[in-house]
Order: C-alpha cells, then structure tokens, then sequence
C-alpha cells in the first residue's frame, strides 16, 4: 500500500475512532491499529457538550447515536442537606448537549467505520515502533506472534494515557497521580424514585468528594461516578472495587440520605485511579502526533475529556488535510500547527478542571460560602462561564 495517502491510528477510543473518520472525510486511507482483540466498554457514562456534539454531528453520526440523552439541566446538590442549590438549564438550540454511554458512543463510531472502504480497523493489532524515512514513515506492528512492517505517511497516537506512541517519543513522560480515584457503577432507573430518574445531571459536591449522576442508555440506566481521596493507584479504568468501601466513604462524611441513596443502590462498582499528563508536554515529532489522553489526559472535573480528544481529531484533520499535497516535510509542519492551535484551549481546560475539583471539594465554611455566591450568581451567569467551552466551533 502506498504511504502517500495513509494514515495510521493507534488506538481505537473515542479519540482514534473520531479521527479515523475526520481522516478519512479528508480523503486519507486509514488504519487503526487496536490492540483489544474486541472494542469493549471502558468507563460507562460520558458528557458531550455542544463543542463536541458538534463535529459528531458534522461526521454524520446524528442518527446513530439515538441512545444519547438530552438533559434538560444540570443540577448544582448539596451533599450537607440534600437541596438543589442551582439549576442550569441546557436549551440545545444550537447543538445538543447529550450524556451517553461509552459503548455506544464507541459503537456508533464504528458501524460509521464499517461502512466506509477508506477505513480499516484491526483488532489484535497494537502499534510496537516507528521510523521514518524519505516518503513518511515505516510503522512496525504486531498481531500475535506476526510482526509487519507498513508504510505510512503519519502516525497519530491516539492510544490513551498510557500511550505505547508516547513511550516510543517520550519515554520519560510519565502520567502523574492526582491523589484521587473515581469510583462508577450504573443501576437500572427503576430502581429509583421517580423524582430522581428525570433527565438533568446532578452534581453533588461535598467535604473532600463529589458524586455525578445522569442518565444513559435511552434514559433506562442511571450512570454514577464518586471521586473521593485515596492512595491506591494502579493504571485501568476497570478495576472491580469494594462497595461497602465507597459507601462507607459518603456515611463517614456525612453526607445527606439522597446522595447516600443513590452510591448505595449501585450494586457492582469498578474503579480507576485518576491520573493526567500535562498539556504543555510535546504532542509532535516528525510525521508523528498525539492526540487526546495521550497528549493531555486531564481530571474530568470539567466533563471535557472526551470533547477534548474529539476536537483533536477535527483539527488534526483540518490542518493535515490542507498540507497533504505538499510533502513529507509539509506534513510535519501541519502536525506541529495542530500542536500549537490545541495547546492554549486544552490547557485552559485542565487548569478549569482542576480548579473545579477543588471547588466542589470545600467544606465547613468556604462550602457554605461557595454555596452562597453560585446563587447569588444566578443559573444564566453561571452558564455564560461555560460559553469558551461551548461555543467553540472548528
């Protein structure tokens, strides 16, 4: 296969799947290299704001993803009493903001890939080293006990916080621990009282935690995610965890019933110890690019994580599709533009991120105080804080 018209994408997350089909609109042949044997669930629930709904919709993905909800609110609860201390309405009149679950984002995207003759996904197949030569690059690959060899014209890493690509760059950059672990888990909306299936998103934040809860899967599961301190750290998104262990956490807190409820109804948990990789690291070499958590793995304290690997794959796609005639050299040039076009937005979002856990983390006075301004700021003020999230366009 010729290098000058194919791309290699190693991963096959919301990220390197986006990608591939941006890619391909722009008239690349791409293959996406994943090393699972099959795609499966990894997390559950994932918030896509109107930014990322956005290039979604213009991919043509509208229709697949029927299973999405819309919420028509997102709730600000107080884990000390249990009442809504502010609700920010989601109108949608421009692009949706939906709430999905991962697997059918995931799987949306590839019946997207399936259908298109310019894209090639390999399942068993991960990416084990690159080099470039005078056309692109020679990608080396392995399926089982098979190694080849490929010719491609870029690589983009797109294979997660523990990035294989990264590696291969940047050996000595190392995802940081943030002291935090997510715990998530999802239960069947008939479980629960009525008032509390409603399509909003409710945040509760309290002393030292914070709990999410929204609904997914067409509004028939509720999807629950608790952040809370620990030291435990192992890398994964799926590790089984102990129920009573976060439940214990919320009772020793103190927190409300409500909240109490909902981490008590959940019956199996799994956990991920929360890492990120800071944006200002080196996204490109050469003919090579990292894309998503590979490049910029951030807390989720601003529902951005997925939007952000999204949005780097529509840029991505712009910049390289606008310099593919021009050579080897041309094609560096467009990935480092890539780089710097992404670096200040994503970078502004991981430090909100950040700054939004510590928010929702006060205690003791500075919660009551917090609690205070968010209503005297009033639900539109405190939307239009998040308008240079959501109206970003390509």
């Amino acid at each position: 296969m010729a290098a000058s018209r194919t791309v290699m994408v190693a991963g096959a997350g919301i990220g390197g799947l986006t990608a591939s089909l941006a890619l391909a609109r722009q008239g690349f042949r791409v293959i996406v290299l994943e090393k699972a044997a099959r795609l499966q669930e990894a997390g559950a629930g994932l918030q896509l704001s109107p930014n990322a709904s956005r290039v979604l919709i213009d991919l043509g993905l509208k229709s697949r993803l029927a299973r999405a909800v819309t919420p028509e609110a997102v709730c600000l609860m107080s884990a000390a009493n249990g009442g809504e201390i502010a609700r920010l309405p989601l109108d949608g009149k421009d692009a949706p903001y939906w709430v999905i679950h991962r697997a059918d984002l995931q799987a949306a995207l590839r019946d997207e890939i399936e259908s298109r003759s310019d894209i090639e996904l390999r399942l068993g197949c991960q990416f084990e080293d690159v080099s470039p030569h005078a056309k692109g690059l020679t990608v080396i690959q392995r399926s089982g006990p098979t190694r080849q060899q490929e010719l491609a014209v870029a690589l983009i890493g797109a294979d997660g916080i523990w990035s294989a690509v990264r590696h291969h760059l940047l050996p000595e950059a190392q995802p940081r621990f943030s002291g935090l672990i997510a715990w998530r888990g999802t239960l069947d909306a008939t479980q629960l009282p009525r008032e509390y299936t409603s399509r909003r998103v409710q945040l509760w934040m309290g002393p030292g935690a914070h709990l999410v809860a929204y609904p997914i899967s067409g509004a028939r599961q509720i999807n629950v995610v608790a952040v809370v301190p620990g030291q435990w750290n192992r890398p994964g998104w799926s590790e089984p965890g102990d129920g009573n262990e976060i439940k214990s956490a919320f009772v020793a807190a103190g927190w409300h019933a409500i909240p109490r409820m909902l981490v008590s109804a959940v019956d199996g948990w799994r956990r991920w110890a929360l890492f990120t990789v800071p944006g200002s690291g080196q996204w490109t070499d050469g003919a090579v690019a990292l894309l998503g958590d590979a490049a910029h793995a951030m807390l989720p304290f601003a529902a951005q994580g997925a939007a952000m690997a999204i949005e780097d794959a529509a840029v991505l796609a712009k910049c390289v599709a606008e310099r593919q005639n021009e050579g080897p050299v041309a094609l560096s040039a467009a990935l480092q533009r890539y780089a710097r076009l992404r670096r200040p937005r994503v970078m502004r979002i991981q430090r909100s991120a950040r700054q939004a856990g510590r928010i929702y983390h006060l205690a003791g006075p500075l919660a009551f105080a917090r609690d205070l301004v968010i209503k005297a700021m009033g639900p539109k003020r405190m939307l239009s804080r998040q308008n240079w999230i959501y109206d970003w366009r390509i």
